[in-house]
């Protein structure tokens, strides 16, 4: 009896260690099972981390072309205002030259010339520290980039055939554009 007692003890002692076992493997599997699930959200919140991080790039990216743009957008309306602004002083350059020539005709005008000398100077001193710079085109071979040609005048010479003769209205660039074409007597 000894021995049954001693069978019956070992059997409830296996019974335990089965029914531990078992529920060490349900444990095991609960614990795999929210493992997985933790492993999924960690994937899709890696996921999003990466799609949010992609849509700030992309913002900050359309941020900056947009700050560019506008940057240069107001610098070309600078110039923009500036070339329209010189153009309009050009005709009060053409009129200083004309009264210069006209003063110079005539004897007895010294102060005239200098008073008028001085303001066509310091017009067109102001004007170059804008970048307005004279087309030069006189004796130039005629070049169609900066000038217009008026007339043909037949030329004397052969060596003057092609070049610019004479200047109907001087031609100006601002900024290495041309603002004016100088307008030209060219010979033929």
């Amino acid at each position: 009896m000894a021995d049954k007692k001693k069978k019956d003890i070992e059997k409830e002692e296996v019974a335990q260690d089965d029914k531990q076992l078992q529920e060490l493997h349900e444990q095991l599997a609960d614990a795999l099972k929210k493992a997985e699930e933790a492993e999924k959200k960690a994937e899709e919140t890696a996921r999003k981390a990466e799609a949010q991080k992609n849509d700030f790039l992309r913002l900050m990216a359309e941020f900056d072309t947009f700050r560019r743009r506008s940057a240069e957008e107001k610098l070309e309306l600078v110039k923009s205002a500036s070339a329209d602004t010189i153009k309009g002083l050009l005709p009060v350059l053409d009129d200083c030259e004309v009264a210069l020539a006209q003063l110079e005709k005539t004897e007895g005008n010294e102060a005239a010339i200098e008073g008028v000398q001085l303001i066509f100077n310091k017009l067109m001193g102001y004007l170059k520290t804008k970048g307005l710079e004279r087309i030069e085109a006189k004796g130039e071979t005629f070049d169609t980039e900066l000038h217009e040609a008026v007339t043909l005048f037949p030329s004397p010479d052969e060596s003057l055939k092609g070049k610019v003769i004479d200047v109907a209205q001087t031609g100006y660039t601002l900024g290495g554009k041309v603002l004016r074409y100088a307008k030209v007597i060219v010979g033929a």
